[in-house]
């Protein structure tokens, strides 16, 4: 079963993007986790609900920037 929910977007909503001191802790923990130091569990479920925000941030860029049928 498929479910589609049609959302009216704020016109500024291009401009949406992480703070930067979000994404410098973000890009801190996955570097961290590159180099082989491993991550605490709280560190991984940080990690792992700030990428899924920069995600979903990111689809909404896209489909702002979309032109609309």
């Amino acid at each position: 079963m498929s479910l589609t929910i049609d959302v009216d977007l704020p016109a500024d909503l291009a401009r949406l993007r992480l703070p930067t001191a979000v994404a410098s802790r973000l890009q801190s923990l996955l570097d961290r986790q590159d180099a082989g130091d491993p991550l605490t569990a709280e560190e991984r479920a940080e990690a792992e609900g700030l990428a899924d925000l920069a995600d979903l941030l990111t689809l909404l860029r896209l489909r702002a920037e979309r032109p609309r049928s």
